[in-house]
């Protein structure tokens, strides 16, 4: 059997993406919450808060390891795989694509002195602020990057003559139309999930009553408390991305939401399926709100699909991405804004089942609105690689070793994924906070029990 190269290409480009996803967002946002964790544990002078910090940075540390795999599998992917891509709009990109290099670098050494410098200094903020320039290289780490993704979406800081970039600004390139948005989205997204995760572990741990309870219910507290801040700071984000796509990338938004034709006051659609003659059936429409979404007035004129050149117009499945995207979004608020609620008028415990579980499923539900908005962000540039510049078809690799790299790739995450796994259970499982609550801690561990 023949394969299609273009295809292959396309594969083997959303494997490595679906997977590296979940390590980039784990290491953008997990650096965030041990420094929080390590500041409130010094500022209340709270052990288990400390406690937290430490674990979460061992776990952390395997999350960087295989990170920097699938990252330069990304890397190799670019060149191997979008080699015309590459001759095209490489020297645009070599900037962010060093810097954030160099900026994981610089999380990677302020990480390894953060690590091995605990109780090492007589001033307990000394050490904490050690973990500032980790949460910085993360962030831009992923700053970087995403200016990349951004660039292809909406291509600047260069002029084309005769079919080659020239005059190349890479600062130009980075700081292109999206970019912004595009930032605050990815940034705000990594916090609200690895937020959800780290309380779907603290969640998960009160259900079963075999660990520290009190150490729980902190970790609880703190990480859904953070995943209502991030998670109300991504609507905003995502706010603002539909109204740079209705400016800017108009099919995207349209297809999106399912609008064919332009109008004004346009509806915005909720689920709902196609059906044979391409008419919306069985949806949810909010009169007016697309326009308001897109341009702020209930009466703006929106531009609907039929604008865009046939075969320019990105695939409409997206409809089904977007939307998923979004409803966990709205569940991630929900529940997190209902626990605030009960918190505040004295209502919640931990004995609370129904909501253990809600806040439970809250962690996946999250990563999975990471892969939908990524897959919605790839998706809906098709069937560009560059936007009005190269098709996805234009820049694939000829080459016929295309599928041998699918396997390869393939056999590669597998391995990485199940010792990600196996490492995890054996750095955890085997030791539980009440273990260690108990051998460095005991006079907490009696409030525990």
């Amino acid at each position: 059997m023949e394969f299609d190269t273009v295809m292959m290409s396309r594969l083997i480009t959303a494997m490595t993406l679906t997977f590296h996803i979940i390590f980039a967002t784990l290491g953008v946002g997990v650096p965030l919450f041990i420094s929080l964790a390590e500041f409130i544990g010094i500022k209340k002078k709270d052990k288990h808060y400390e406690l937290l910090a430490k674990r979460w940075a061992r776990g952390f540390v395997i999350t960087v390891a295989i990170g920097v795999v699938t990252g330069t599998a990304i890397g190799l992917q670019l060149s191997l795989v979008w080699p015309n891509f590459m001759q095209l709009a490489g020297n645009v990109i070599a900037l962010p694509l060093f810097m954030e290099v160099f900026a994981f670098f610089f999380e990677a050494i302020f990480l390894g002195i953060y690590l091995y410098t605990w109780d090492r200094f007589k001033g307990k903020y000394t050490h904490w602020l050690i973990s500032l320039p980790v949460v910085l290289g993360a962030g831009i780490s992923a700053v970087f990057i995403t200016t990349v993704n951004s660039f292809m979406n909406s291509p600047a800081g260069f002029t084309m003559i005769n079919g080659e970039f020239t005059d190349v600004s890479p600062i130009g390139a980075m700081l292109n139309p999206s970019t912004p948005v595009r930032v605050a989205h990815v940034l705000g997204g990594s916090y609200v999930t690895v937020g959800a995760i780290l309380a779907t572990i603290a969640a998960l741990a009160l259900l079963r009553k075999k660990t520290a309870t009190e150490y729980h219910k902190k970790a609880l507290k703190m990480t859904v408390i953070s995943v209502f801040v991030f998670s109300v700071l991504t609507a905003v984000a995502g706010d603002a991305s539909a109204k740079y796509l209705a400016e800017h990338q108009p099919e995207k938004l349209a297809a999106a939401e399912w609008h064919f034709e332009t109008e004004r006051n346009a509806d915005l659609v909720l689920f709902g399926w196609l059906n044979d003659d391409n008419e919306v059936v069985g949806e949810i429409r909010l009169p007016g709100f697309l326009s308001f979404l897109a341009h702020g007035s209930f009466n703006a004129e929106v531009i609907g699909l039929e604008e865009t050149p046939e075969g320019e117009r990105p695939p409409l499945w997206i409809h089904y991405m977007f939307d998923l995207m979004v409803s966990i979004g709205f569940f991630l608020v929900g529940i997190s804004f209902l626990y605030l609620v009960l918190t505040f008028f004295k209502r919640w415990n931990a004995n609370n089942k129904f909501m253990l579980w809600l806040i439970a499923a809250s962690g996946p539900l999250a990563m999975l609105a990471v892969e939908f908005g990524w897959i919605y962000a790839e998706v809906g540039r098709q069937p560009w690689i560059l936007r009005g510049y190269m098709t996805v078809d234009e820049a694939a690799t000829s080459s016929p070793y295309i599928t041998h790299m699918f396997f390869l790739f393939l056999a590669l995450y597998i391995v990485l994924g199940a010792l990600f796994v196996i490492t995890l259970r054996k750095l955890f499982k085997n030791n539980p906070a009440a273990v260690e609550l108990e051998k460095h801690y005991p006079e907490l561990n009696k409030g525990d029990k």
